[in-house]
C-alpha cells in the first residue's frame, strides 16, 4: 500500500513537470457562439417540416444545373457544364426535368415521371429510355442510376408520416460567417431522424433531417436505403421566401454509392401556380428506339 502511495504522488509530481516540457500549443481559428438561437421542441420541427410541405402544391422553377462524377475511389473528379432549364412539379408526384444545351438551348435532356414510372429523351444522343423510378439494375455508370425520385426527395423534404416514429438529438457545428473566411460561428443544431415502425425489435432509419437553430429551417438531409447505407446527401442554403414559404436556392445532391453530386441553383421560382396536364407530357419521336430499363 505504501509502494503504491509512494508511485501515486511520484506521479503527480512529475506529469506536470513532464507536461510543461513536452507539451506544444498549437493555435486553432476562434469560434463565437452565433447571435440568434431558437430553442425547438420535436414536436415543433416535425410540424414546421410538414407545413412547409404541404404548402407547396406545384413547383415551377428555372436552375442551373452542373454534375460532377469521380471522387477518391476514381483518383478523379469530372465536373459537367452548367445547363439551364427547368424543374416542374405538381403533387401528388407529377415531376418534370428539361435541360438546355449551353449556348444553343437546344434540349439536352427531358425527363418526366409520374411517381411510379418515368420517361427520358436525350436527344443530342438520339437516345430514350423508359421504366421503373426504383433501379433494381445497378449501373457502372453512376449517372445512369438517376432517377426523378433523386430530385423529388431531395427538393421536396417531407415530414414524418403517421406511421412513422420521430427522435431529436442535437449537436455543435462549427460554420463560416460569410464575412470573414476566419470568422466561425459555433452553433447548436437539431437532427430530426424519421424512423420506420418496427418490425419485431428493429428499428430502420429512413432519414434524417438537420436543421439550422438559428432559424429552424433544414441545411442538410440524409437519405437511407433497406440497408441503413445512405444513399442521398442533400445540402440547402441561400434560402428566399416566396409569401410565407422559405425554399433553398441552392441544393447539392450527393449520392455516394453512384460516385456523383448534382448542384441545382435555383434562378426563378413559382410556386403553387397553374401547372396543365400536358406540361408533364413527352413525346418520344418515332426515329429514335426506346430502351426499356428492369
Amino acid at each position: 500500500m505504501k509502494i503504491r502511495q509512494t508511485l501515486a504522488l511520484g506521479m503527480i509530481g512529475v506529469l506536470p513537470a513532464l507536461t510543461g516540457c513536452l507539451s506544444h500549443t498549437r493555435y486553432v481559428p476562434k469560434t463565437r457562439i452565433a447571435d440568434v438561437i431558437i430553442s425547438t421542441s420535436l414536436d415543433v420541427m416535425a410540424k414546421q417540416l410538414a407545413t412547409r410541405y404541404d404548402a407547396i402544391q406545384a413547383f415551377n422553377a428555372g436552375i442551373e444545373i452542373s454534375a460532377t462524377t469521380g471522387g477518391g475511389l476514381q483518383g478523379k473528379e469530372t465536373q459537367s457544364l452548367s445547363f439551364a432549364g427547368y424543374i416542374l412539379m405538381r403533387k401528388p408526384e407529377l415531376l418534370r426535368v428539361l435541360l438546355l444545351v449551353p449556348v444553343v438551348r437546344t434540349q439536352a435532356l427531358d425527363m418526366v415521371s409520374d411517381g411510379k414510372n418515368f420517361k427520358l429523351l436525350i436527344p443530342p444522343r438520339k437516345r430514350a429510355i423508359v421504366g421503373s423510378n426504383t433501379v433494381t439494375t445497378q449501373s457502372k455508370n453512376g449517372l445512369e442510376n438517376l432517377r426523378p425520385d433523386v430530385f423529388f426527395d431531395s427538393m421536396f423534404i417531407q415530414g414524418p408520416d403517421q406511421d412513422q416514429i420521430i427522435s431529436m438529438t442535437t449537436d455543435i457545428r462549427v460554420i463560416e460567417s460569410g464575412k470573414k473566411k476566419k470568422d466561425l460561428i459555433e452553433e447548436p443544431a437539431y437532427s430530426l431522424q424519421i424512423l420506420a415502425r418496427p418490425e419485431g425489435q428493429t428499428v430502420r432509419t429512413l432519414r434524417v433531417v438537420h436543421i439550422n437553430s438559428t432559424d429552424l429551417l433544414p441545411y442538410q438531409q440524409d437519405i437511407y436505403d433497406t440497408n441503413g447505407q445512405v444513399i442521398t446527401k442533400a445540402h440547402y442554403s441561400n434560402y428566399q421566401y416566396y409569401g410565407n414559404t422559405p425554399f433553398p436556392s441552392n441544393i447539392i445532391i450527393e449520392r455516394p454509392r453512384d460516385h456523383y453530386s448534382l448542384t441545382v441553383n435555383i434562378t426563378k421560382l413559382t410556386l403553387n401556380g397553374k401547372l396543365d396536364d400536358d406540361q408533364f407530357e413527352l413525346k418520344i419521336p418515332e426515329t429514335i428506339p426506346v430502351e426499356t430499363l428492369k
